[in-house]
């Protein structure tokens, strides 16, 4: 079998021309990673949208209700970013399954690719930074209560902190949250992750990579998860508009290599989900995210030798 990748083929949402959110990015990634044979037809995995018990599990009933409903306070949905619709809402709910999907084949497969994921500023009642609800969390939160993993550590590589992630777990051991992200950038106010790494602004790709490599194989080791959940985004590249890292392209596939070697390598399977990424560029854009799905396929046939 080769490297399960997950892609609900309606992932797209209306967007008013000119929303600077760029969701047409979901649906182009899938396209380009058959173009570019990357990935075949047959590796594609298609989510369901789940049951809204599951999304409760992280996220304050009222919450759910309101945000399913279209009747968040205009206050609570510029602090989201995103204009409310019926599309977005499904887009949403099916971008949770779709981690939660990940995760599943991550743990029969040794790892596990999504093509979107990574909304890791959601709070349990309220959503903030472009997420409504958090997939890392509530996918954690899912694969213990079905008894399928119980210890779970979150990478978070996103140039921004996963502060609604940390905020979540801030008092359950059993969940490790890893975040090494931008100091000087969004969000203003950090939560307490149960490691935080703050980088300084204009990290090049050695910088980075050996900073990464001070703290992943140890905390590895020392936590020892039954799931690893990897928030690979990439506006730590140089030209993205929200990031203020200056990671090339070559840098972000080591990154790719250096954190699902590490982890298979020591016998933790690992879903992963593309996180943030800006730029004018789209092609250059979705390139970017291309780089996990190319590295996960390399590190996933020398997990099958």
């Amino acid at each position: 079998m080769n490297l399960p990748i997950v892609y609900h083929p309606d992932y797209v949402a209306p967007i008013p021309e000119g929303h600077r959110f760029p969701m047409p990015k979901f649906r182009q990634l899938y396209q380009f990673l058959l173009a570019d044979g990357v990935a075949t037809p047959e590796q594609f995995h298609t989510p369901n949208s789940p049951p809204k018990a599951w999304i409760e599990l992280v996220h304050t009933p009222e919450y759910v209700q309101a945000y399913y409903e279209g009747t968040l306070d205009p206050k609570a949905q510029r602090r989201i970013g995103l204009p409310w619709s019926p599309a977005l809402v499904t887009r949403t709910c099916t971008a949770v399954g779709g981690t939660i999907l990940t995760a599943q084949l991550a743990l029969q497969h040794g790892l596990a690719c999504n093509t979107a994921g990574g909304t890791h500023h959601a709070f349990p009642s309220y959503g903030s930074g472009f997420c409504i609800f958090n997939d890392l969390a509530i996918s954690a939160r899912v694969l213990q209560q079905l008894g399928l993993a119980q210890k779970i550590l979150i990478v978070d590589l996103d140039v921004h902190q996963g502060d609604g992630t940390a905020f979540i777990f801030q008092n359950d051991a059993s969940v490790f949250t890893f975040s090494m992200h931008c100091e000087v950038n969004f969000p203003g106010t950090k939560q307490k992750s149960d490691l935080d790494v703050p980088l300084p602004a204009g990290m090049d790709d050695d910088a980075y990579l050996q900073t990464l490599a001070q703290y992943l194989p140890d905390l590895l080791c020392e936590f020892q998860p039954d799931l690893v959940l990897y928030d690979a985004g990439v506006d730590t590249h140089v030209s993205d508009r929200l990031g203020k890292l200056a990671l090339s392209d070559r840098g972000i596939f080591r990154r790719e290599m250096q954190v699902l070697s590490n982890c298979v390598a020591a016998g933790y399977p690992v879903a992963c989900v593309i996180g943030g990424g800006y730029g004018n560029d789209l092609d250059a854009l979705i390139y970017r995210h291309s780089l996990l799905h190319r590295a996960a396929n390399q590190v996933y046939r020398q997990l099958r030798l």
